[in-house]
C-alpha cells in the first residue's frame, strides 16, 4: 500500500492543540501526487535482491557451491538479502502514512485485510510443494499440518515453530512492529508529537537491549531491525511537513545503528560460514537505501507516475511469499536440463507470473471482502 494521505487534512487533535505558528508546516504537492509510485518500484527492487540471494548465492538448489556456478554474480547477490532491510525502511514510512486519521480497529482491519489473504493461500501452496517434492535440503523443513497450520496465523515465530518457507520470518517482525505502532501511535492519535515520541522510546529500548541483553526486551526493541522502522517514519514525517533537526536526528542516528548492526547480518547471512565476507558492500547498500528514502521525503520524486510502478507495487508482497521454497524445487528440478543463469531467469519470471494470478485471483476479491466483514465485525462490538 502506497497511497498518500491527503497533505491537508489535519492530524488528529491533541488535548491542547498547539496554535498554529507552532505546529509545523506542510510542504505543498504536486496536484497529481496521489501515488508515490516511485515507492512501488522500490519494493519491487527490494524483493527481486532477496529473490537473487535465494537463487544466486545459496547452494540449497544446486548440486553445488553458487560462489562456482556464478562467479561473477554470487560477488554480488551474496549481498541482496539486504533488500530486507530494505523493506523495513519502507514499512516504516508507508504504515506512518496509512495509519493517518485511522482508529486503532480501521488499523488493524487494514493489516490483516492486506497481509492475510496472499499468505494463507502462499502458505498452502508451499507446503503442499515441499511435501510433495521435498527435494531441497531446508534449514526447517515442516512435515508436521499442525505446525503449517499455526504458519497460518503468522504467529509462528513467536512460538518456535519452523516456517514453512523461509522468508515468512520478516512477516512476524512486521507483525511486532504494527502492533507497537499500534499500542503507542494509533491508540493516542496518529500525529506528529506521538509519532516522534514512539520514534525515540523504540531507539532508546534498542540501545538498552544492546547493552543489557534480555530475552523479553529483544523481541520488542528488534535493535537488529527497528532503526529502518524508525527511520521509515522519520522520513514519512520529513514527507508530510518538512525537515528539521529532531526529525534529521532520528534519521541520523537511525542510520549509524543501521550501519553498525549490518555488520552483524553479514555475518548471519554468509553462505559459507568458514568464508567471511567484508562488511562495506552491505553497509554501503543500506547508506543508498536511506540517501534514496531521504530524496523521496524532499520530494524528488513526486512528479514520477509511471503506471508500470504500480504493476510492480502488486506483484512484490505474493512474489516474496512465493518465491523461496517453490522456487527452489523448480531449480532443483531442472538444473540438468537448463544452464544455470537462463534457470534463474526463467524461474524467477514464472515466479512474478504465479504471484501475479495470486494477486488477481486472491489479493483482489478476498482482500475487499476480509475488510468488509472485519469492519463489520469491529462495528458490532463498538455497539455492544
Amino acid at each position: 500500500m502506497s497511497q498518500v494521505m491527503n497533505p491537508a487534512a489535519e492530524d488528529t487533535a491533541p488535548a491542547h492543540a498547539p496554535s498554529p505558528t507552532s505546529a509545523p508546516a506542510r510542504r505543498p504537492r504536486p496536484a497529481r501526487a496521489s501515488r508515490l509510485a516511485v515507492l512501488d518500484g522500490l519494493r519491487l527492487v527490494a524483493a527481486l535482491m532477496v529473490v537473487v540471494y535465494h537463487y544466486t548465492a545459496m547452494d540449497n538448489p544446486w548440486a553445488g557451491h553458487t560462489r562456482t556456478i556464478f562467479p561473477t554474480l554470487h560477488t554480488f547477490s551474496q549481498y541482496s538479502w539486504t533488500g530486507v532491510e530494505v523493506f523495513f525502511l519502507i514499512s516504516g514510512f508507508v504504515i506512518c502514512m496509512s495509519s493517518w486519521g485511522r482508529s486503532v480497529g480501521d488499523f488493524f482491519v487494514s493489516r490483516i485485510s492486506r497481509l492475510y489473504p496472499a499468505y494463507w493461500v502462499a502458505v498452502a501452496v508451499t507446503f503442499t510443494v515441499i511435501t510433495l517434492w521435498p527435494v531441497v535440503p531446508l534449514f526447517h523443513r515442516t512435515d508436521s499440518w499442525t505446525h503449517a497450520a499455526i504458519n497460518l496465523t503468522m504467529l509462528q515465530g513467536g512460538m518456535g515453530i519452523p516456517d514453512v518457507d523461509g522468508v515468512y520470518w520478516t512477516l512476524f517482525c512486521e507483525l511486532k512492529f504494527y502492533l507497537l505502532f499500534a499500542l503507542a501511535v494509533v491508540a493516542r492519535g496518529v500525529g506528529y508529537r506521538n509519532c516522534v515520541i514512539f520514534c525515540c522510546l523504540w531507539t532508546v529500548a534498542g540501545i538498552v537491549d544492546y547493552t543489557a541483553p534480555s530475552q523479553l526486551l529483544d523481541m520488542w526493541a528488534m535493535p537488529l531491525f527497528s532503526p529502518y522502522f524508525v527511520a521509515g517514519i522519520a522520513f514519512y514525517l520529513m514527507y508530510r511537513y518538512k525537515p528539521n533537526a529532531v526529525l534529521t536526528g532520528i534519521v541520523l542516528v537511525s542510520f549509524l545503528l543501521a550501519e553498525n548492526q549490518i555488520v552483524k547480518r553479514v555475518g548471519f547471512n554468509l553462505t559459507e560460514p568458514h568464508r567471511p565476507i567484508p562488511a562495506w558492500p552491505a553497509q554501503v547498500i543500506v547508506a543508498l537505501a536511506f540517501a534514496f528514502m531521504a530524496l523521496l521525503a524532499l520530494g524528488a520524486f513526486d512528479r514520477i507516475q509511471w503506471r508500470w510502478l504500480t504493476t510492480a507495487g502488486v506483484l512484490t508482497y505474493p512474489l516474496y511469499l512465493l518465491h523461496e521454497n517453490i522456487g527452489w524445487t523448480i531449480i532443483a528440478a531442472l538444473r540438468r536440463t537448463a544452464p544455470p543463469l537462463v534457470l534463474v531467469a526463467g524461474t524467477t519470471v514464472a515466479m512474478m507470473l504465479a504471484a501475479y494470478v495470486l494477486h488477481r485471483l486472491v489479493e483482489r476479491p478476498l482482500g475487499p471482502r476480509l475488510s468488509r466483514w472485519l469492519k463489520s465485525a469491529t462495528a458490532e462490538i463498538r455497539s455492544l
